[in-house]
Protein backbone atom coordinates (compact mmCIF):
# COMPACT_ATOMS: atom_id res chain seq x y z
CA UNK A 1 0.00 0.00 0.00
CA UNK A 2 1.62 3.15 -1.11
CA UNK A 3 1.07 6.21 0.75
CA UNK A 4 1.01 9.87 -1.26
CA UNK A 5 0.94 13.34 0.69
CA UNK A 6 -0.98 15.84 -1.45
CA UNK A 7 0.84 19.05 -1.76
CA UNK A 8 -1.05 22.33 -0.30
CA UNK A 9 1.08 24.75 -2.00
CA UNK A 10 -1.38 25.42 -5.74
CA UNK A 11 1.11 25.66 -8.68
CA UNK A 12 0.07 29.19 -8.79
CA UNK A 13 1.42 29.62 -5.23
CA UNK A 14 4.83 27.57 -5.88
CA UNK A 15 5.24 30.06 -9.02
CA UNK A 16 4.85 33.29 -6.99
CA UNK A 17 7.15 31.66 -4.24
CA UNK A 18 9.88 31.11 -7.45
CA UNK A 19 9.44 34.03 -8.70
CA UNK A 20 9.79 35.76 -5.05
CA UNK A 21 13.15 33.84 -4.54
CA UNK A 22 14.70 35.24 -8.06
CA UNK A 23 14.11 38.09 -7.01
CA UNK A 24 15.27 38.50 -3.51
CA UNK A 25 18.30 36.56 -5.83
CA UNK A 26 18.54 39.18 -7.63
CA UNK A 27 18.55 41.99 -4.84
CA UNK A 28 20.98 39.96 -2.55
CA UNK A 29 23.52 39.74 -5.63
CA UNK A 30 23.16 43.90 -5.98
CA UNK A 31 23.29 44.51 -2.62
CA UNK A 32 26.51 42.54 -2.61
CA UNK A 33 28.21 43.98 -5.65
CA UNK A 34 27.20 47.35 -3.79
CA UNK A 35 29.62 46.43 -1.32
CA UNK A 36 31.89 45.70 -3.10
CA UNK A 37 31.90 48.42 -5.34
CA UNK A 38 32.42 50.51 -2.07
CA UNK A 39 35.51 48.37 -1.53
CA UNK A 40 36.63 49.13 -5.50
CA UNK A 41 35.83 53.16 -4.40
CA UNK A 42 38.02 52.77 -1.28
CA UNK A 43 41.21 51.40 -2.25
CA UNK A 44 40.70 53.94 -5.33
CA UNK A 45 39.94 57.16 -3.55
CA UNK A 46 42.65 60.25 -3.95
CA UNK A 47 42.45 63.93 -3.69
CA UNK A 48 41.45 66.50 -1.44
CA UNK A 49 39.12 64.94 1.42
CA UNK A 50 40.35 61.43 0.11
CA UNK A 51 41.06 60.14 3.72
CA UNK A 52 37.74 61.39 5.41
CA UNK A 53 36.18 59.18 2.31
CA UNK A 54 38.48 56.23 3.48
CA UNK A 55 37.31 56.36 6.69
CA UNK A 56 33.59 56.98 6.04
CA UNK A 57 33.75 53.95 3.69
CA UNK A 58 35.32 52.31 6.28
CA UNK A 59 32.49 52.97 8.51
CA UNK A 60 29.92 51.81 6.14
CA UNK A 61 31.97 48.14 5.18
CA UNK A 62 31.62 47.49 8.95
CA UNK A 63 27.87 47.54 8.93
CA UNK A 64 26.67 46.62 5.58
CA UNK A 65 28.59 43.27 5.19
CA UNK A 66 27.10 41.61 8.23
CA UNK A 67 23.88 43.10 7.70
CA UNK A 68 23.71 41.47 4.02
CA UNK A 69 24.92 38.19 5.77
CA UNK A 70 21.92 38.38 8.49
CA UNK A 71 19.47 39.19 5.56
CA UNK A 72 21.00 36.53 3.63
CA UNK A 73 20.95 33.81 6.15
CA UNK A 74 16.89 34.72 7.64
CA UNK A 75 15.90 34.65 3.74
CA UNK A 76 17.26 31.11 3.44
CA UNK A 77 15.93 30.08 6.95
CA UNK A 78 12.43 31.36 5.37
CA UNK A 79 12.47 30.62 1.93
CA UNK A 80 14.85 27.77 1.37
CA UNK A 81 17.67 28.30 -1.21
CA UNK A 82 18.09 30.77 -3.10
CA UNK A 83 20.03 31.23 -6.63
CA UNK A 84 22.02 34.43 -6.13
CA UNK A 85 24.13 35.89 -9.06
CA UNK A 86 26.39 39.10 -8.32
CA UNK A 87 26.94 41.70 -11.05
CA UNK A 88 29.99 43.07 -11.89
CA UNK A 89 31.04 45.75 -9.38
CA UNK A 90 33.13 48.86 -11.05
CA UNK A 91 34.37 52.06 -9.45
CA UNK A 92 31.66 54.52 -9.45
CA UNK A 93 33.04 58.32 -10.43
CA UNK A 94 30.72 59.76 -8.50
CA UNK A 95 30.36 58.03 -5.18
CA UNK A 96 27.87 59.64 -3.09
CA UNK A 97 25.44 59.70 -6.54
CA UNK A 98 26.26 56.05 -6.43
CA UNK A 99 25.01 55.51 -2.82
CA UNK A 100 21.79 57.50 -3.09
CA UNK A 101 21.14 55.95 -5.98
CA UNK A 102 21.65 52.25 -4.29
CA UNK A 103 19.59 53.74 -1.74
CA UNK A 104 16.37 54.30 -3.28
CA UNK A 105 17.12 50.73 -5.71
CA UNK A 106 16.77 48.86 -1.90
CA UNK A 107 13.85 51.41 -0.87
CA UNK A 108 11.86 50.43 -4.59
CA UNK A 109 12.50 46.58 -3.32
CA UNK A 110 11.72 46.33 0.31
CA UNK A 111 8.30 44.47 -0.82
CA UNK A 112 9.32 41.37 -2.04
CA UNK A 113 10.05 40.37 1.70
CA UNK A 114 7.07 39.08 3.35
CA UNK A 115 8.48 39.16 6.83
CA UNK A 116 8.57 42.43 8.85
CA UNK A 117 12.03 41.29 10.54
CA UNK A 118 13.44 41.10 7.01
CA UNK A 119 12.50 44.68 6.56
CA UNK A 120 13.52 45.48 9.77
CA UNK A 121 17.14 44.36 8.66
CA UNK A 122 16.43 45.89 5.34
CA UNK A 123 16.45 49.22 7.49
CA UNK A 124 19.78 48.10 9.03
CA UNK A 125 21.16 48.25 5.84
CA UNK A 126 19.62 51.15 4.67
CA UNK A 127 20.65 53.51 8.46
CA UNK A 128 24.43 52.25 7.16
CA UNK A 129 23.78 53.78 3.49
CA UNK A 130 22.02 57.02 5.01
CA UNK A 131 25.17 57.32 7.49
CA UNK A 132 27.60 56.92 4.50
CA UNK A 133 25.53 59.93 2.16
CA UNK A 134 25.41 61.74 4.99
CA UNK A 135 29.66 61.82 6.07
CA UNK A 136 30.35 61.92 2.19
CA UNK A 137 27.67 65.29 1.84
CA UNK A 138 29.54 66.64 4.58
CA UNK A 139 33.47 66.13 3.10
CA UNK A 140 31.75 68.50 0.41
Amino acid sequence: MATTVKSTQSNSTKESASQSNQEIGQLIGQMFAFNTTLKLYHWHVTGPGSYAQHIAIDQALETLPDTLDRLTETTYAMNGDIQITVPEANVPADITKYASDFYKYIESHRDIFSADFSESIIDDYQEAIQQLIYRLARLK
